[in-house]
Parts: structure tokens; sequence; C-alpha cells
């Protein structure tokens, strides 16, 4: 039984794990708390949790993306202000918004390389989720799409989600590996269903992402710090893959 027999497939997570992401949602809001300030005290009114509230509340209407927290910046500004927020502060949030959508897609160091080496010896996928056309534009601007033999776009990232994924695959949750840097989203799920994972944490994470508990030693999960590596991680995952199927 070889490495290659026991994963035959490999995921990546897109934000955070390939490229930047969280540090331009953590600056947009940085910027809305303020423009929120001058109508209110922010110590006073925590604006930081109200504006979680709002995006909670929001995700089944509204799903992941810029989108999604431009509208909830919006409606947590009317909310914290009781709708005393002027008309030009509502276009500055809307504006925020934008800027998301435009910023720049820029790789974590190493990390093309190590795409290539694991790509050397399994099947890639990619699998990132949020706003389809923001999604799309990002993949094509990382220069990563040739490395995939597939780059799948989804509007939540569950045990259901991976389940179809693979099934599409035809493959057993047990030969496939998941790398990203969101326990609730990259590797809870998978290892959930038998599968096995490499956490690689980003400096920043938004909250909704750590909510997921996975014991830092749990056989089917390795964590890295820096995707140099990832090669190595993915190895020993498999190699001990192989032994448990031997």
């Amino acid at each position: 039984m070889t490495s290659r027999d026991s994963i035959r497939l490999v995921g990546f997570d897109g934000d955070d794990t390939l490229w930047r992401s969280e540090d331009y949602f953590h600056a947009a809001q940085a910027d809305f708390e303020r423009i929120v300030q001058s109508y209110v005290d922010l110590h006073d009114t925590s604006t930081h949790e109200r504006l979680y509230t709002v995006e909670m509340r929001n995700l089944a209407l509204f799903g992941y993306g810029v989108k999604s927290m431009t509208l909830s910046m919006v409606e947590a500004a009317v909310e914290i202000t009781e709708a005393r927020i002027s008309a030009a502060d509502l276009h500055r949030i809307v504006a925020l918004g934008k800027e998301l959508l435009r910023h720049p897609v820029e790789l974590l160091p190493g990390i093309r390389e190590a795409v290539e080496a694991i790509a050397a010896e399994h099947e890639v996928v990619l699998i990132t989720k949020g706003d389809l056309f923001h999604q799309e534009n990002k993949v094509k601007q990382s220069g990563l799409a040739d490395l995939f033999h597939r780059i799948e776009i989804v509007s939540e990232k569950d045990a259901s989600t991976y389940a179809r994924v693979l099934g599409e695959f035809d493959l057993p949750a047990s030969h496939f590996a998941m790398i990203g840097n969101s326990l609730r989203s990259d590797i809870a799920p998978v290892l959930e269903l038998g599968g096995w994972g490499v956490y690689m944490p980003y400096h920043v994470t938004w909250a909704h992402e750590t909510e997921a508990q996975v014991a830092d030693d749990a056989p089917r999960l390795r964590r890295v710090e820096t995707p140099s590596e990832l090669p190595a991680a993915v190895k020993s995952l498999a190699e001990h893959a192989a032994s448990r199927a031997g």
C-alpha cells in the first residue's frame, strides 16, 4: 500500500490558506467603527459584537463574502446609531465593501511551491466558499487555477458539502485530506466523515470560523505553521493512512 493508494485527493481552502483575505476584512471593520464612532461611544455600544450579531443573523439570507458583510455593516450602522447615521456615511460604508472587492490577491509566501509539491503526488482540488463572482475572480488572479483538477465554490463547507464533492469523485472520505485555516469549515467536517486534515492557522481568523472543537492530538490531523510544512504533513497523513489500511 503506497501513499498514493491511501490518500488520493487533497483539497485546499482558498481564503487565508492560499491567499490573504481576513486582513482586509479586519481593516474594513476598523474603518466601519471609525465611521460609527461619530455617532456613539464605541465602548458603550460594543460595536464589534453588534456587527458580528447582525452578520450571524444574515448568514442564512446573504451567505458569506464581501457583499454579505457590506449589507450587514449598513444594517448594523443604522441599528447602532438608532437611524441617525447620514446618507453620506452610509455611502462611505458601501465604498468600504467596494474596496474589499477590489483588493489584490496576495499569495501566502511559499504556497505555490507547496501546492505544486503536493500535486506531484496527489490529485488536488480547491474547495472555497463565498460570493461566486468574487471567488472566481480571486482564483483567476491567483495564478493557481492550472494546478487544480477541479475548483468548487460553495455556499457552505459542512459535512454534507464534502460528502457531495467526494461522491462526485466516487471517493471514500478515508482517501481524502483537506488543508485549511478554519477548524469549523476545513477540518472538523472532514474528520467527521472519516477523512484527514491539515490545519494551518492564519494570524487572524473570523470568530465564526473558530467555532469548532478539534483536539490538537487528533490522529487524523496535522498542524503546521507555514506553507513549506504542508507537503511533509500530507506525506505523514498518507503514511498513517496506508499503515491503517495495511
